[in-house]
């Protein structure tokens, strides 16, 4: 029997339990999986469902986690769950708000794949193992990435509940020489030196704002620079004082590698952010940033996510 991608390849389906064999070094002691393996990864994906999707969705923090009250996963028609752990070599998610399993199925009348639960480098994978799923992704035929986070607001405009559009990050970790392409580059997904000034679709945040308006969320809709810490602990003071001081909007402990990661497979990108918590900048509030707060957030906002995100897939669909 043999199975077939969106681009119409054939393939064989895999076993059932692939050999964990990493083979190749990134040159930090770290050792990444071949193309091969990735493909054998997707295929057995392949075999388990009929779904072949063009849209991946990574679900935030506390954005995926109340199925059953109706977030966004109950809105997938055709579904069909595949947790991480019976996956031959994927990742585990360990955070909370973070369920741990891979959505096949359909928004309208969109296939897509959506993950609820994403991997951090806190949780102490290195960041090529964080963005394997969206390698997986792209080998599954998936042409657009939307990356969903709970983020802090830095921009004092922002209020807790606001979306911020990315229009951009910032990569601090790439600055601190930690980056998911270090090593061996593979053609078959992307070029040594890939340009990231186009990051995030010019064409999706034009949709995401004409939905949102449409939707009456002007109010609560945002435009933004994000950057990713590598956590688990939040930022200080002076930290938070510093990224406002280069033009950071958000900041959260994710995305920016898996974007990076998206745009080296040429997958278009749309990013969106929400705002759960409000970064303090002064020494002499008492508040303090916590986890639970952002759940909270992401279950007080899950059925206006729904809506619009639905929204922004048929659309996105049709560019």
């Amino acid at each position: 029997m043999s199975v077939q991608n969106m681009n119409g390849t054939k393939v064989k389906p895999a076993k059932e339990t692939l050999p964990e064999v990493e083979v190749e070094s990134n040159g930090n002691g770290h050792k990444m999986y071949s193309y091969e393996m990735l493909e054998e990864i997707a295929n057995f994906l392949l075999t388990k469902t009929n779904i072949r999707p063009i849209i991946g969705i990574i679900c935030g923090s506390g954005m995926g986690s109340y199925w059953k009250d109706g977030s966004l996963a109950d809105t997938i028609t055709d579904a069909e769950r595949i947790p991480y752990e019976e996956i031959p070599n994927f990742p585990t998610s360990t955070v909370e708000g973070h369920h741990g399993q891979l959505v096949f199925g359909r928004l309208g009348e969109v296939p897509v794949v959506a993950m609820q639960g994403r991997f951090h480098y806190y949780e102490g994978y290195p960041l090529w193992k964080c963005c394997l799923p969206i390698r997986v992704m792209k080998l599954l035929g998936v042409k657009t990435l939307m990356a969903t986070n709970a983020a802090g607001g830095l921009n004092p405009s922002y209020k807790i509940g606001d979306l911020m559009i990315v229009t951009d990050h910032i990569n601090l970790m790439g600055f601190a020489g930690n980056n998911p392409l270090q090593g061996p580059n593979d053609e078959r997904f992307g070029p040594r030196f890939p340009p990231m000034n186009k990051a995030y679709n010019y064409e999706y945040r034009k949709i995401a704002k004409k939905v949102a308006k449409e939707l009456k969320l002007d109010n609560i809709i945002r435009e933004g620079i994000y950057t990713c810490l590598g956590g688990p602990n939040f930022e200080t003071v002076a930290e938070l004082r510093m990224l406002k001081m280069v033009g950071v909007d958000a900041v959260g402990m994710s995305t920016v590698h898996e974007v990076i990661t998206a745009r080296h497979c040429d997958m278009k990108v749309f990013g969106l952010s929400l705002i759960t918590n409000e970064c303090i900048t002064n020494y002499e509030v008492e508040a303090e940033a916590n986890h639970e707060e952002v759940l909270d957030v992401g279950k007080m906002r899950q059925d206006l996510l729904r809506e619009y995100i639905s929204r922004l897939v048929h659309e996105f669909s049709k560019v």
